[in-house]
């Protein structure tokens, strides 16, 4: 499989045209070490290398991986990583790296392992919708299989070794992806961040850790890996997860209730701008999807497919972008194609629509 032929498939961590509601994905990973190697941060270039040729046939063979496809990062250009990026396939860390290290995913993207990023195995399952249950089972499943043909680094007292140590135990991150406009909008998201970090979970935006809620798109994840169990961990991410959608809905209720002008106003603002604009920055184009985003979901824009402003979000993202066009653009140019791109998928939904902004 391509990067191009990747690009044609819907992404596993956007469910391109899904039932409207606040909760966009969830996604588990599992930090994994081969016994007796050097942590890819201190192991050299030779020894990542010859990791790399050791793991990869291996994960490459299992059966919850068929059918399998491996991307060695040394094998890609900086745009095609820069596109698994966007994906949310592999991490900053792992685009900035060659060889030595890679992705195996399967061809759906809901399945796969990045090897020799911060550790050696990364095992990541991803998911449209609240379905954290279903990763899980998928992922231990992925976890046993590998583990018959390779050695982890384990210890009976601290659970599996990792390189980072809030990941020891488990190795377990689960995370859930929402789209929180009602509550930002309501000016009610602050208290439920800092209410997340004194239950031990972490917010962060759309692109991981140290990014903004670009989008109004938040990642809530577990912060500690060790003491509890990996279905307790996933019980109370579901449980706070579902807590959060009831407060944005609410918050969605109250915004039509209350303030119906203001959330009219700010889609209409974003559909306008969107539909005319001839340069739009990435996190603009973002924002201003997540307008029309809430407008459909709310039920007061009908001139846009939800399918539509789902492939734009990804679409619109530096790295799909450049490949669409085939070209390396300067960030000014990937405006205005980015400006010019959003125009005429919008336009395009119109004609095939004939619908108006319903008032």
């Amino acid at each position: 499989m391509t990067i191009a032929e990747l690009m044609r498939q819907p992404s596993a961590w956007l469910a391109v045209g899904a039932g409207e509601g606040p909760v966009v994905s969830s996604r588990i990973r599992l930090a994994r070490n081969v016994k007796d190697a050097a942590f890819p941060g201190w192991a050299g270039a030779e020894e990542c290398e010859r990791l790399w040729n050791r793991i990869e046939p291996a994960v490459r063979r299992v059966a919850s991986l068929q059918p399998a496809e491996s991307l060695a990062m040394g094998a890609l250009d900086e745009l095609e990583r820069q596109i698994l990026f966007e994906r949310h396939l592999i991490s900053r860390e792992q685009a900035e790296k060659t060889k030595g290290s890679g992705l195996i995913l399967r061809r759906d993207e809901s399945l796969s392992a990045m090897v020799n990023e911060e550790d050696h195995l990364r095992l990541q399952g991803m998911r449209p919708g609240l379905s954290l249950r279903a990763i899980w089972e998928e992922v231990d499943r992925l976890d046993t299989e590998i583990e018959q043909r390779i050695e982890y680094a384990f210890s009976p007292k601290l659970g599996y070794l990792t390189a980072c140590p809030t990941n020891v135990g488990t190795g377990m991150r689960a995370s859930v992806m929402l789209h929180l406009p009602g509550l930002v909008l309501m000016n009610e998201i602050n208290p439920v961040i800092k209410g997340m970090g004194k239950i031990g979970l972490a917010v962060r935006g759309l692109w991981g850790e140290g990014t903004e809620a670009t989008g109004n798109m938040f990642q809530i994840s577990n912060q500690m890996t060790l003491g509890d169990t990996e279905e307790q961990i996933v019980a109370v991410i579901e449980q706070i997860v579902q807590e959060i959608v009831e407060h944005e809905r609410n918050a969605r209720e109250r915004l039509l209730e209350r303030r119906e002008t203001v959330v009219r106003d700010h889609v209409g603002r974003a559909y306008g701008i969107l539909s005319h604009a001839h340069i739009l920055t990435s996190k603009e184009a973002l924002d201003l999807l997540s307008g029309l985003r809430l407008g459909i979901d709310l039920g007061i824009l009908s001139t846009v497919s939800r399918r539509v402003v789902d492939e734009l979000m990804l679409l619109t993202q530096p790295g799909h972008l450049q490949k669409l066009e085939s070209k390396a653009l300067k960030p000014k140019e990937r405006d205005r194609y980015r400006a010019r791109l959003v125009r005429e998928r919008l336009t395009g939904s119109d004609r095939r629509r004939g619908e108006q902004i319903k008032e």
